[in-house]
């Protein structure tokens, strides 16, 4: 296959980094909304309420549907190529977080959580194919990376609104109201971007001359196994919040600059662990089996120090997660199965939290003992998980040597 010409080459790239960042200003917008309102999911659950069990039940379901739809709306963006119209209607649906000023019972809010994790669902499938797109230009990683960290960014500034109304105003009303100004901020980024790529999809084929070569089965089956176990082992930071507050560890205006403190680790570890997948590969993602452990051991302690330990290195462990995951997905799939791919990955991450929020939500209720017992258990099989991963690629890659030398 000849080279693209550099002239070409160039160009592509340069509309790559614009549409990249185009796509996180947009990220930041709509993550400013969403997480602002995380970051008090639990206390305000408990404040209408709810108990814990509730929050984590709420909690894993909301990122349940925010994942396992995913399969749906990557499934029909693989089918339809629409890209635009499933990332901006999944942006719509981002006006659930201003309604909840409005929520008199924590049933009506947690409608309106599970709305607006509906509206993930459908939007970041076709969001991560246009990424997809455009990363093969600059590195999978660093692209991803960068989305990431512009991601976080929105991550961080959210909660700080939020510890802005809770101190001026005592109350979690104005917070919420307040979240829903960047909303405008997302429309408009997406329609320029949309403006400036129409078709996404050509960015990769003017690269490349061609799509990548279609994913092996036996390299996903054991790589969905471990995101499964990884992120059933992987806290919610609902629970963490709720933690916070029955315990009276840390007081209802300090969570979310906990919360913000946490995006912000995540900002700096998307970024570094972008490059580092550029050269080391999927082999960075052992690393969220000891950012699991970590997290329980030390976010549901009773010693406020030690709980803000845990929560930075839960955010490490989203940083990691979510850019190493979309890269890897990008660098393996062929580009007519790439949504479909999302969508199918994306639902095993979202089962999986879903499952682990549920069964930590329960056994907070018994003993924190519980609790660590059960991620030690979880974390440790996703270590065996990632062995079976590692082994399955090295036979695929065995396979296809003697298929080559093979006249």
């Amino acid at each position: 296959m000849p080279d693209s010409p550099p002239e070409t080459s160039q160009r592509v790239r340069d509309i790559s980094v614009h549409l990249i960042l185009l796509l996180g200003v947009a990220s930041l917008c709509g993550s400013l909304v969403s997480n602002g309102a995380r970051s008090v999911t639990g206390p305000y659950i408990l404040l209408l309420g709810g108990s814990a069990a509730v929050v984590g039940l709420i909690a894993g379901f909301g990122e349940f549907v925010g994942y396992a739809l995913r399969f749906v709306a990557g499934s029909y963006v693989g089918q339809g190529r629409h890209y635009w119209k499933v990332a901006m209607a999944g942006y719509g649906l981002l006006v659930a977080i201003p309604l909840l000023a409005f929520a008199g019972r924590w049933e009506v809010a947690a409608f309106l959580i599970i709305f607006e994790r509906i509206g993930k669902a459908i939007r970041t499938p076709a969001r991560d194919t246009i990424l997809s797109h455009a990363t093969a230009a600059v590195g999978r990683g660093w692209g991803f990376g960068v989305h990431k960290a512009l991601d976080q960014a929105g991550a961080v500034i959210g909660p700080l609104v939020m510890v802005a109304a809770l101190v001026f105003t005592g109350g979690y009303t104005a917070g919420f109201l307040l979240l829903g100004i960047p909303l405008v901020g997302v429309a408009i980024v997406l329609l320029i971007a949309r403006s400036a790529v129409p078709r996404p999809g050509r960015l990769e084929v003017q690269l490349n001359g061609r799509g990548e070569e279609t994913a092996d089965l036996p390299g996903i089956r054991p790589y969905a196994t471990f995101i499964f176990l990884g992120m059933a082992g992987f806290a919610a930071f609902p629970l963490i919040s709720y933690h916070f507050k029955a315990q009276a560890i840390i007081s209802d205006a300090a969570i979310p600059l906990v919360y913000a403190s946490a995006m912000a680790v995540s900002v700096v570890v998307a970024l570094l662990i972008g490059r580092a997948f550029d050269r080391i590969g999927a082999h960075a993602l052992l690393t969220i089996p000891v950012l699991s452990t970590a997290t329980v051991l030390l976010a549901f302690s009773l010693t406020p120090v030690m709980a803000v330990a845990g929560s930075l290195a839960w955010g490490a462990g989203i940083g990691i997660f979510e850019t190493v995951l979309r890269a890897s997905i990008a660098e393996s799939t062929a580009l007519e199965r790439r949504g479909e791919v999302y969508g199918i990955l994306s639902a095993v991450f979202g089962t999986a939290w879903f499952m682990g929020s549920a069964v930590m939500g329960v056994l907070y209720d018994v003993s924190l003992t519980h609790i660590v017992a059960y991620v030690i258990i979880v974390e440790s099989a996703a270590v065996a998980a990632y062995l079976w991963m590692y082994w399955a690629r090295i036979v695929v890659r065995f396979q296809e040597e003697i298929g080559d030398r093979i006249p």
